[in-house]
């Protein structure tokens, strides 16, 4: 007799699906949005191979390919701190459309990103006319209003204390998340309200740092805003590590002085920028 095949969980021949089936559940808004910014990344290098354009010395579509891939980022994140958020807020029909909103927003950010590298023409710090001013303005308030959810979410985490989280570790995700929310609108505001990102050097992303981009002959804001809007990564990060490692009433001060330390790097890292010193030589 043949032994009886052996039946496979499919959680076990795919282990990430529960946890995007999770994501999906609990915020579809988000992990949907996270997911078509993953997907526009293939076009997008397409479209890179094609066009040999290019802005600041780079590939037109280098913007935008960046973007796609930060939001995604941005978007998944959000809808995994949706488990600590409390269920009943995350049913609620106000919410819901709020999230709607907030996709929307995404999705307006793209399409302006994309529209402005298929035209060839700079999506930020496009002052040639009326309407590239307007619409660069219409895109801030877009931008703002996806990274409210940070605020909302580090608020609802923090004071819920039945989230079956320590209270060190909702120290973290709360901080980490209201932080990103404080320090990005104070950074990226700036940023926005001036006419470049570069303070000195040759105004050329071609020799900057790899991957990233950032100046290496001058300073570059786009530094501090990077690392604003990370805080509700590395925060929780140096939370595990201090629930892991030590007991909750040092590991929450622990927490804290990250909190504080993290955001003191940041400022620095915009101070060294408006010197005109690179982060990174």
């Amino acid at each position: 007799m043949s032994a009886a095949p052996m039946k496979v969980h499919r959680s076990a021949q795919f282990p990430f699906r529960e946890w995007f089936e999770g994501l999906f559940r609990r915020e579809p808004f988000f992990a949907g949005a996270g997911v078509l910014m993953i997907a526009l990344i293939i076009p997008t290098l397409f479209a890179m191979a094609l066009d040999s354009r290019t802005l600041l010395d780079v590939n037109v579509w280098e913007k935008p390919l960046k973007f796609q891939v930060a939001l995604a980022v941005y978007l998944l994140t959000l809808a995994w701190y949706s488990k600590w958020v409390r269920q009943s807020l995350l049913r609620k029909t106000w919410y819901r459309i709020y999230s709607g909103l907030v996709v929307f927003c995404v999705a307006a950010e793209m399409v302006w990103l994309m529209g402005a590298s298929a035209n060839g023409v700079p999506s930020h710090f496009n002052f040639t006319s009326a309407l590239t001013l307007i619409a660069y303005q219409i895109a801030g308030l877009f931008a703002v209003t996806l990274l409210t959810p940070t605020a909302l979410y580090g608020i609802m985490i923090w004071r819920h204390d039945a989230s079956g989280l320590a209270p060190a570790m909702r120290a973290a995700f709360g901080s980490g998340l209201i932080l990103t929310f404080v320090l990005t609108i104070i950074f990226a505001g700036y940023l926005a309200d001036g006419t470049s990102h570069f303070v000195g050097g040759n105004l050329s992303d071609a020799e900057g740092v790899p991957v990233m981009g950032w100046a290496r002959d001058g300073g570059d804001l786009r530094v501090a805003h990077f690392f604003a809007t990370h805080a509700l990564h590395f925060i929780p990060l140096a939370g595990l590590l201090a629930v892991t490692a030590l007991p909750e009433r040092r590991a929450r001060i622990t927490v804290y002085a990250a909190a504080l330390a993290f955001t003191a790097f940041v400022v620095f890292t915009f101070i060294q920028a408006l010197m005109g010193q690179p982060f990174i030589g």
